[in-house]
């Protein structure tokens, strides 16, 4: 597709997002479509998962690879859970839901949830399953068995900490495809995640911001476990996908390459903060010296003894 063409349409989409009215969100549900409709006919000359990113309403182009992923795997109306999605308005799942009108479940601590998730969204077009939860390694077996009634095509998670800890307690094979944010300042190779802290927050642990989550060579071998295999990143180098190996990807996704973890740790974006909350946009070394105090599991030795970041990286 004419990537000119592309970022006109992703502006105006922008633009409608901000407006907030019945008649914008209209809109913006008709040109996403457009969009998306354009780009599929490109699919099977993608080669790595990130040229099929488009965003309307994740928080990067996660939009356009989980399309990319439903048509290839030939999901009909695909269901999915996501865990962490702030109001809505920016999630992973939310074009799955404003495209399919599929079930779903979303989880997230955000205060009055439903309400926020409303104003983004009409419950009468599907069937979606709000609810408000705190979500722990101890509760997500029963936050499942209790709230999902389907299989589970897409599983995302992004709670900005504890996300490892939450996956090692997931049953193999829960979804046809896992979508996790990982740490790349944890660097390509070591195994490292932050411990399995109660209650934990990610600005109160660590004023950076940048101490929480897991590396994703870490996922890799846990997602191995569980059943799945890595097929690619997102292009920010924050979110990995998985898919789950009953579709092997010699035969789903043979054109896609599978990109180093050197080169899928190279994050492109900065989001770190001084000491005063301010962001200071640090490099992805002068990441690393910020926190090379913070305390981790090397899941390589074990999954209880804690080490200093400085003495594993």
């Amino acid at each position: 597709m004419n990537s000119f063409y592309k970022k006109i349409i992703q502006s105006i989409i922008k633009i409608l997002k901000n407006l907030k009215s019945y008649t914008a969100k209209k809109i913006l549900i008709i040109l996403s479509n457009i969009l998306i409709l354009k780009s599929r006919k490109f699919y099977n000359t993608y080669t790595l998962l990130e040229d099929a990113e488009l965003k309307f309403f994740s928080q990067n182009g996660e939009d356009g690879i989980i399309d990319f992923l439903v048509k290839k795997l030939n999901l009909k109306k695909p269901s999915f859970v996501e865990i962490g999605i702030g109001d809505y308005s920016e999630a992973n799942t939310r074009f799955l839901y404003e495209m399919y009108y599929g079930k779903g479940l979303v989880v997230d601590i955000n205060k009055d949830l439903k309400k926020k998730v409303l104003s983004n969204v009409s419950l009468w077009r599907g069937n979606l399953n709000i609810l408000e939860k705190s979500v722990s390694s101890e509760n997500i077996n029963e936050i499942l068995n209790n709230n999902v009634d389907f299989d589970i095509d897409i599983f995302s998670i992004d709670i900005d900490g504890l996300d490892y800890w939450v996956l090692n307690q997931i049953k193999a094979k829960i979804s046809k495809v896992i979508i996790l944010e990982y740490n790349s300042i944890f660097g390509s190779e070591k195994e490292l995640t932050i411990p399995n802290t109660k209650n934990f927050d990610r600005t109160k642990a660590h004023y950076s911001n940048l101490y929480y989550g897991a590396s994703l060579k870490s996922y890799v071998s846990l997602m191995n476990e569980k059943g799945y295999y890595l097929l690619g990143v997102n292009r920010l180098r924050n979110n990995a996908f998985f898919i789950n190996k009953d579709f092997p990807k010699t035969k789903y996704f043979e054109n896609i390459n599978i990109m180093s973890l050197v080169e899928s740790t190279k994050s492109n974006f900065c989001e770190s903060r001084d000491i005063k909350g301010n962001l200071n946009y640090l490099n992805n070394e002068e990441k690393v010296k910020e926190i090379l105090d913070c305390e981790v599991v090397n899941l390589q030795i074990d999954k209880t003894s804690l080490y200093k970041i400085k003495d594993v990286i």
